[in-house]
């Protein structure tokens, strides 16, 4: 059920991508994130596709983490599909009262949900290679110098990457009251989408006081442990760019370069 559920997940390992400095996974992220939209043509669907299943294979993680990291947003990537099918016009193959279907619909439908799932595989790729200690290292770095126009960087790096990594904690939690509420007699899975929804709302009251306990006993511990904010705090491993570093941006570069030709050649 909702344990199966990976946005936000570490998993620990030692591959290409696992070494990479958090700042360029960040960096090159955001750029193809901005590529992606670039694609037009199918080639360019076939690069993006070739691109990141070489990333999951040289990151050594399983290739059904793909399928678990848009297990949350399927509703989502539905009802985009739906509305680009039942809204586009043009040549119409399928007509029923006001609702219609056109070849122009599904071709637009297929290129913005590949688009979105793409914009989610490759966003999860992030997390599951980078540890919260290593992502908060990171955006701090990248936030630093607008720290001179008053930026609290520090502070919206920690922020950013507890409440990231708070996700699979809200899920697992989730699942735990579901099953005790299960066991009590309460029903999660039978019924119309309506009624299930209305069966969700008990989980709310349990789930908001375990979350404010949680940040609680997060706070606490922070302030036990002497946690000030980041002015002066020193850091066990000193982030630094390497040869890795320089050729997977290079591989970013490099294809983000094809999908521009691409996007001019068939523009």
């Amino acid at each position: 059920m909702l344990k199966d559920i990976t946005l936000g997940q570490y998993f620990p390992g030692t591959s290409f991508l696992h070494q990479l400095d958090p700042r360029c996974k960040i960096i090159a992220t955001l750029i193809v994130i901005v590529a992606i939209f670039l694609a037009e043509s199918l080639p360019a669907y076939g690069l993006i596709t070739v691109f990141i299943l070489l990333c999951f294979f040289i990151s050594h993680l399983p290739l059904k983490l793909i399928l678990k990291s848009l297990k949350p947003l399927w509703v989502i990537i539905i009802l985009t599909m739906g509305i680009h099918v039942f809204t586009t016009s043009g040549t119409v193959i399928w007509q029923w009262g006001i609702l219609h279907i056109t070849w122009e619909g599904i071709r637009q439908g297929a290129l913005m949900t590949a688009r979105l799932i793409y914009l989610i595989v490759f966003s999860s790729l992030l997390t599951y290679t980078t540890s919260p200690i290593v992502l908060t290292d990171g955006i701090e770095h990248l936030l630093n110098p607008f720290c001179r126009i008053g930026v609290p960087a520090h502070e919206l790096a920690m922020m950013m990457t507890i409440a990231l990594r708070f996700i699979p904690t809200l899920l697992e939690e989730t699942d735990r009251i579901m099953k005790a509420q299960s066991s009590r007699g309460a029903d999660f899975v039978n019924g119309n989408l309506w009624q299930r929804a209305k069966n969700m709302v008990p989980l709310l009251v349990p789930l908001f006081i375990s979350a404010f306990r949680r940040a609680d006993d997060l706070a606490t511990a922070m302030e036990a442990r002497c946690y000030r904010g980041g002015e002066g705090r020193t850091k066990m491993h000193q982030l630094a760019y390497t040869w890795r570093d320089r050729n997977a941006f290079l591989a970013v570069v490099l294809v983000t370069a094809l999908l521009l030709g691409l996007y001019i050649y068939f523009k």
